[in-house]
């Protein structure tokens, strides 16, 4: 019975939902590895390279930030695949249409509408193996989708070197449009389709702020993964910045494509690592407290680091992602929180709207860097041990959630 229960790991949903954020992670990652080569092609000039990339940047979060919602929702009133089908086509065909901008203008708005698509993948895949899996077996299967998807950056990177900016958008897009394919032999969850025919409210949103424990339990959610993408939207992306003489002064070119790839690389690892350390402990929560303090230690590494070479630099960056492999934990942490016609709605929302925050980072970070004149270190200093902070806080507001059963409703 053991190994029957083991086999369900390698079983359409899990596989499927496992590529599909391959290619959402290639396709959200590949706009910071390409940013200064599409950029430069554009006609912006050096100086404006990284305002310009802050920018385009922004509109790219505030676009998950909207479809995070839109999604979510959608995925408990219309059914957990008809987002996985949504989302993908909507993100393919903005990624290919993104390799044929020209100006910066067509680029942002291009970014947002990927943004939009790109939303829905992880929160409906999550949330669709989540309650097909047994409970023993949930935090492996989440585990197995957050560790095959990272990888999407590893190759981001690598054909990027391989084609031109353009046609690294045209293969992500292409990508995407395979998988629907596959997308078809997925079913949907039986517990949503039990849910779909009581009389109950499906993704209300606003039921989220009616009831204080509720809330409480939302928000903690998703700012247990603020220093995630303080790290990824500050640190890793802008790391050929950091690297200047007005920063880290590191010897040696650092490439922003590399950064990335080495933070994913690690952040593959660490989400390997906390899934299943958290199985053997049994326990959600304790292994996010110590991947938390992990990251703090990280951070103070990549920003004092002892050796200034470009080599250290990207080995700052794989550990500094293997500190914030708590990511698969945090968005399943958010599913298992909440009830059936709920879960969907908070399961995508979540770590979108924690994307979402790295607009008020990274304008928090320049004010901090340009208008107080502090600086690269001490303005990323000082940002992200804020993150650290909130983190421990919204720890404390959320439920251990390890083997919990998913077939549950919210009830006002």
């Amino acid at each position: 019975m053991v190994k029957k229960n083991f086999k369900l790991l390698y079983s359409i949903p899990v596989i499927v939902a496992a590529l599909g954020y391959f290619v959402d992670i290639y396709d959200l990652l590949l706009f910071s590895i390409v940013r200064i080569p599409s950029l430069i092609s554009m006609g912006v000039a050096e100086a404006d390279l990284q305002t310009q990339g802050e920018h385009l940047l922004r509109w790219q979060m505030a676009g998950l930030l909207l479809g995070g919602l839109i999604w979510g929702i959608l995925g408990d009133k219309r059914g957990r695949l008809s987002v996985l089908f949504g989302s993908i086509l909507l993100y393919s065909l903005a990624n290919i249409a993104n390799g044929f901008a020209a100006t910066v203008e067509q680029y942002a708005w291009l970014r947002f509408i990927a943004g939009i698509g790109l939303a829905g993948e992880l929160g409906a895949g999550i949330t669709l193996v989540s309650e097909t899996l047994p409970s023993n077996l949930r935090g492996y299967g989440t585990t197995i989708i957050a560790t095959v998807g990272l990888m999407g950056a590893v190759v981001a990177n690598y054909l990027s070197r391989l084609y031109d900016w353009q046609t690294s958008y045209f293969i992500g897009g292409g990508l995407g449009l395979m998988l629907l394919v596959a997308r078809v032999s997925v079913f949907e969850s039986g517990i949503f389709l039990q849910t779909k025919e009581k009389a109950v409210q499906r993704g209300n949103f606003f039921q989220l702020f009616t009831n204080k424990r509720r809330f409480t339990k939302f928000m903690g959610s998703i700012f247990i993964g603020l220093p995630i993408w303080f790290s990824i939207g500050i640190l890793l992306t802008f790391a050929p910045e950091f690297a200047k003489p007005e920063g880290l002064n590191i010897v040696g070119k650092v490439i922003s494509g590399d950064a990335v790839m080495f933070g994913y690389i690690g952040l593959a690892m660490g989400d390997l690592t906390s899934g299943l350390v958290s199985q053997l402990l049994g326990s959600r929560k304790k292994v996010v407290a110590v991947f938390i303090s992990l990251t703090l230690a990280f951070i103070l590494l990549y920003l004092y680091m002892p050796v200034r070479t470009a080599s250290f630099f990207y080995f700052t960056c794989f550990v500094l992602g293997v500190g914030i492999g708590y990511w698969a934990l945090f968005v399943t942490i958010a599913a298992e929180q909440f009830g059936t016609n709920l879960r969907s709605t908070v399961a995508t929302t979540v770590p979108n709207f924690i994307r979402g925050t790295v607009i008020p980072l990274t304008i928090l970070f320049k004010f901090l860097r340009v208008d107080l004149g502090l600086g690269m270190i001490n303005g990323a200093l000082i940002v992200g041990v804020a993150t650290i902070i909130i983190a421990f806080i919204a720890l404390r507001a959320i439920d251990e959630t390890f083997g919990r059963d998913m077939n549950f409703e919210e009830v006002d």
